[in-house]
């Protein structure tokens, strides 16, 4: 005894297809063409994704450069923990550190001016989501990711990292300040 029945047909590949069945399938491979020639047009004319460049690095030879950044360009300290606070130079190199469980410096930026943002991780896979702009990049040990961004608006922005990376994962906010 078996558990199905057979209609006697044994080759459903032979069957012939209904013209129903043929305008679904004629309209799932025209939509997948017009998606697959979109993604590169929303690129280009879209903006909708950063142009970046990445490198690869050592974390100690990232964190050497962080460190005399943050060494040349404090301005002041932040919180409990004294976090520094860096005013590069307009059109600067600018360093920003992903560690467990912390963005460090904190970024004073000039708004309406170009910045190239670096970034690296010193330890796990982290997330870099600027929130309220919505750019978001993936930030990995031994490589380090470089980013044009021009602030528009001024006032403060937070950094979140949106990749889990521990038991602190919740707690991983950073800032940027952006001054007129």
């Amino acid at each position: 005894m078996t558990t199905y029945s057979t209609t006697g047909k044994t080759n459903w590949w032979k069957e012939p297809i209904e013209s129903v069945e043929l305008i679904w399938i004629g309209l799932v491979v025209v939509w997948g063409l017009i998606m697959t020639f979109m993604m590169p047009y929303w690129h280009v004319v879209g903006k909708q994704n950063l142009s970046n460049e990445s490198y690869k690095t050592k974390p100690e030879v990232y964190l050497k450069k962080a460190e005399a950044m943050v060494s040349e360009h404090t301005v002041r300290t932040i919180g409990q923990q004294e976090l520094p606070v860096v005013a590069p130079p307009v059109g600067s190199d600018v360093y920003l550190v992903a560690r467990l469980w912390e963005w460090w410096p904190a970024l004073e930026l000039k708004k309406g001016q170009s910045y190239r943002l670096h970034l690296s991780s010193l330890d796990w896979q982290h997330g870099f989501s600027l929130q309220p702009e919505n750019i978001n990049l993936q930030i990995v040990p031994g490589y380090e990711t470089v980013v044009t961004i021009t602030p528009t608006t001024s006032g403060e922005l937070s950094v979140v990292c949106n990749e889990y990376c521990g038991i602190g994962h919740h707690n991983m906010i950073g800032k940027i300040f952006v001054t007129e």
